[in-house]
C-alpha cells in the first residue's frame, strides 16, 4: 500500500502544480490585458486632447483616473493585494470630474450638486478610516505570487 500512497501523493502534487500554473497564467494574462487596456485608453484620451488643441479640466481628471488604474494594476501585479484606497481615489476623482462637468456644462446647480459633494465627502471619510485602520491594525505581511514577503506593510500607510 506504500506504493499507492506514494502514487497518490505524486498525482496530487502534479495536479496541484499544473493547477497553480494555469491559475497564475490566467492571473498574469488578465493583469496584462487590464494594464494594456488602461494604457491604450489613456493614450487615446491624450491623443484626443492633442487633436482638440487644448485640455479641459475634465480631460485632465480623466487622465488622473487612468493613472490611478495603472498604479492599482502595478501594485496588484507586485503584491497580489488590491489596496482599497486606490478604488476610493478613483471614485473621488470620477465624482469630482462629474461634478465639474455638470456645473460647467449644464443648468444651474440643484440638489444633485449636494448629492455629489456628499458622496465625495463620504468617500474622503472612507479613505481616512481605511488609512487609520491600516495604521492602527496592520495586516499580515504582503506576499507575491511565489509566496515571498514583499515590503513592510507600506501599501496602506
Amino acid at each position: 500500500m506504500k506504493w499507492a500512497d506514494g502514487s497518490r501523493k505524486r498525482m496530487h502534487d502534479g495536479a496541484n502544480s499544473i493547477g497553480n500554473l494555469l491559475v497564475e497564467g490566467f492571473h498574469y494574462l488578465g493583469l496584462f490585458a487590464i494594464g494594456a487596456a488602461t494604457a491604450w485608453a489613456s493614450l487615446m484620451a491624450f491623443m484626443d486632447m492633442v487633436d482638440k488643441g487644448h485640455a479641459s479640466i475634465d480631460d485632465i481628471l480623466l487622465l488622473f483616473i487612468y493613472l490611478e488604474l495603472g498604479a492599482m494594476v502595478g501594485i496588484y501585479f507586485k503584491t497580489n493585494h488590491l489596496p482599497i484606497r486606490f478604488l476610493l481615489y478613483i471614485a473621488i476623482t470620477a465624482l469630482t470630474r462629474y461634478l465639474i462637468g455638470d456645473v460647467s456644462h449644464h443648468k444651474a446647480p440643484d440638489i444633485g450638486l449636494l448629492y455629489l459633494c456628499g458622496g465625495i465627502f463620504l468617500l474622503s471619510l472612507s479613505v481616512l478610516a481605511v488609512r487609520f485602520a491600516s495604521y492602527k491594525f496592520p495586516s499580515s505581511k504582503a506576499i507575491d505570487a511565489t509566496g515571498d514577503v514583499v515590503g513592510e506593510n507600506v501599501l496602506d500607510r
